[in-house]
């Protein structure tokens, strides 16, 4: 483990506790936004990492949706909210418990909007319904379809039923963004190298809407020209 590894581990826990102790103290929605934002920009600043987006122009600036993307790494969320930060869009995160009980994203997680996703539980029944009250409050649901970090050489892993089964029972339209960049290899570049500059870059597609048929990995493996199974 370099000295910069260990640099950046304890501003990142310094990060997500100041920003998760901030969030704790408010219920507006734009302004968890805002704060999500600064901690997003602020983490990858500290990388230098930079987002370049493609397609901006398929962006919506308003709007509930079912946003959905690859996931490679741990700035991934980071990544996506800076994708967001000039439209109005804002929603809760799906989170795994793992995250909920982490001593390290612990407190940001549980503050910042999130839904709880405990897969160990019999009955989904209390996800579905916390999904349903953040979709009534006005909000878009944000979540990796892949379940978790995809770790293989693949560019995309197998998605889970869940996301299909979300979009449809709220009526949300999806919005679905790609990580072209491979993330985590950034990461581990900018931890290797404190002076290295990456860009990543992530493209919008197209929405899809919420009673379209085909299969959802399928038409996400089309519309970004990626792999089949």
């Amino acid at each position: 483990m370099t000295f910069n590894t260990i640099k950046q581990a304890i501003y990142a826990l310094y990060l997500t506790n100041s920003f998760g102790y901030r969030l704790k103290k408010t219920d507006d929605p734009m302004e968890k936004k805002r704060l999500r934002l600064g901690y997003s920009q602020a983490q990858l600043d500290t990388l230098k990492i930079t987002v370049k987006i493609e397609n901006s122009e398929k962006l919506p600036q308003e709007g509930q949706y079912l946003v959905l993307s690859n996931h490679r790494s741990i700035i991934d969320p980071p990544i996506v909210e800076v994708t967001l930060k000039d439209t109005k869009i804002f929603g809760s995160w799906i989170s795994k418990k793992e995250l909920y009980n982490s001593f390290f994203f612990g407190l940001f997680v549980r503050n910042g909007g999130s839904i709880l996703l405990d897969r160990e539980k019999n009955q989904m029944s209390g996800f579905f319904a916390d999904i349903k009250k953040a979709v009534k409050r006005g909000e878009s649901i944000f979540i990796f379809p892949e379940g978790t970090r995809n770790k293989t050489d693949q560019q995309l892993t197998t998605f889970k039923e869940g996301s299909r089964i979300i979009a449809l029972k709220n009526r949300l339209p999806i919005l679905p963004l790609y990580i072209k960049t491979d993330a985590d290899k950034a990461l581990h570049s900018a931890l290797a190298d404190s002076k290295l500059e990456q860009e990543v870059t992530i493209v919008i597609g197209d929405i899809i809407d919420y009673k379209e048929k085909t299969n959802l990995e399928v038409l996400y493996r089309e519309m970004f020209s990626l792999d089949k199974v």
